[in-house]
């Protein structure tokens, strides 16, 4: 059987280079048709010329490589869909960090959750949603795999309005994995590890090497080097006083809860330092898209010149492939799906991030049981708020956009109410044109 794996968003240039990249690396995969999509030709026209120069590279001849505008076509007999896509250029997306901002809730990244990643998800369902309903008609059988934030809320919309059989991945969970084993000088592949929760919010269960508790060990160099203290300062305190690791970066997680940057003096002591891969001051990914939007040409350039690397890397999906339409090989990972009798203390239908093995029965997430109490207490915050914002997304209703909002941690730990009103009203203004579910009066009803 002949494969093909179509790429939706492909101008997302450096996901599309290692994903084509480490999918060649199969056997299975060599002779496959890659379909490169994307709505802006520039950016398409830079994929294609990096995705030749791995062909190129690795000497894969038989691999055949088409690039294509027309999603149809690109979908059209795929076995395997990979979703990358960006709803807004910068212009937009400043608005969801810049108006809470105004209102006193510093935000950070913004792409996930609290009131940035939920406006940032009411622009973007329309179009996922689109997406999904043409891979349920063009390629009912494809496994779809989607890589776009807001990770969670997009999932549990897909899943619950399609049939499609989707998941969601990060790199956060196999990332703080290797960063905890090179903490404690373990091999990674000695390390093994029960991870759940959700998005950004999955915390390790357990975490052993060699079959022994590590904890005790990523402890004692968390207290006692403070170079591997100040890597990650956010989430080491996390740790310290929660007793179990998160997933995502430092940068992330300081907006997911009250605890770090209600305060300018906390946001000084936790956030403007060692918070890994990102800095950790306000709108640090606008700044990055400013930077990007002036000169992405000669970024993309750049990127796609590269020395090419052909060895495979840690990212999920040539995995997931490879054991659903491959060569079979099982394959563990964690993925973002619906929680039917997943995650015991959790909403029943929420999107939650699990253990999931993919074979060629397809993907089967496994239960994982209850989550400590005291991390229900915080993961289910942050899920209720993504559930209400779901519910208010489909149904076009902006009373429960501003409830989901207005028990954000961080906004709540920050604003009255009233205040949160106001900033939702403003946030749906600066959004008009976007959201046609929310269209006519710009104001959240205060009556009932």
């Amino acid at each position: 059987m002949t494969v093909k794996i179509a790429f939706i968003g492909a101008g997302s240039l450096v996901f599309t280079k290692n994903l084509v990249r480490d999918l060649l690396t199969f056997p299975a995969f060599r002779d496959c048709t890659i379909s490169l999509m994307d709505i802006d030709p520039g950016r398409l026209a830079f994929a294609k010329s990096a995705v030749e120069n791995i062909l190129n590279a690795g000497e894969y001849r038989a691999a055949k490589l088409e690039a294509t505008t027309n999603r149809e076509e690109a979908l059209r007999g795929a076995n395997g869909v990979v979703c990358t896509i960006m709803v807004g250029d910068l212009d937009v997306y400043r608005h969801d960090v810049e108006i809470p901002k105004k209102y006193g809730v510093d935000i950070n990244i913004g792409d996930t959750r609290g009131p940035a990643g939920i406006f940032r998800f009411l622009r973007t369902l329309p179009g996922m949603l689109d997406i999904a309903r043409d891979v349920e008609r063009i390629c009912p059988d494809a496994i779809f795999l989607n890589y776009s934030n807001p990770m969670a809320m997009l999932c549990r919309a897909i899943q619950s309005e399609t049939s499609v059989r989707a998941t969601g991945l990060c790199h956060s969970v196999q990332g703080t994995a290797a960063m905890l084993a090179g903490w404690i000088g373990a091999p990674a592949e000695e390390i093994t590890y029960t991870c759940a929760g959700i998005n950004h919010q999955a915390f390790y269960l357990d975490f052993n090497w060699n079959g022994k508790d590590a904890y005790p060990l990523i402890r004692d160099a968390v207290k006692q080097n403070p170079a591997v203290y100040g890597e990650e300062i956010v989430r080491n305190e996390m740790f310290l006083h929660l007793d179990y690791y998160v997933t995502e970066s430092s940068g992330h997680n300081s907006e997911y809860n009250a605890w770090f940057r209600k305060r300018p003096d906390l946001i000084e002591r936790y956030c403007t330092h060692g918070t890994g891969w990102n800095p950790g001051e306000y709108g640090v990914v606008v700044k990055y898209g400013e930077r990007m939007k002036n000169n992405w040409e000669q970024q993309m350039e750049e990127w796609r010149d590269k020395p090419i690397d052909l060895a495979r890397g840690e990212e999920y999906a040539s995995y997931i492939f490879n054991a659903v339409f491959g060569d079979g090989t099982l394959f563990k990972f964690n993925g973002n799906v619906r929680n039917f009798g997943l995650i015991d203390n959790l909403p029943e239908g929420a999107c939650v991030e699990v253990p999931v093995l993919a074979s060629r029965n397809g993907l089967a997430p496994i239960h994982v049981g209850k989550l400590p109490d005291h991390l229900a207490i915080l993961v289910n915050t942050s899920s209720r708020c993504e559930e209400l914002a779901v519910e208010g997304a489909l149904t076009g209703d902006k009373r429960k956009i501003f409830q989901a909002v207005a028990f954000d941690p961080l906004t709540s730990a920050v604003l009255s109410l009233q205040e949160i009103q106001d900033m939702v009203d403003e946030l749906f203004e600066a959004n008009r044109g976007w959201l046609p579910a929310f269209e006519g009066d710009a104001t959240v009803n205060a009556q009932r």
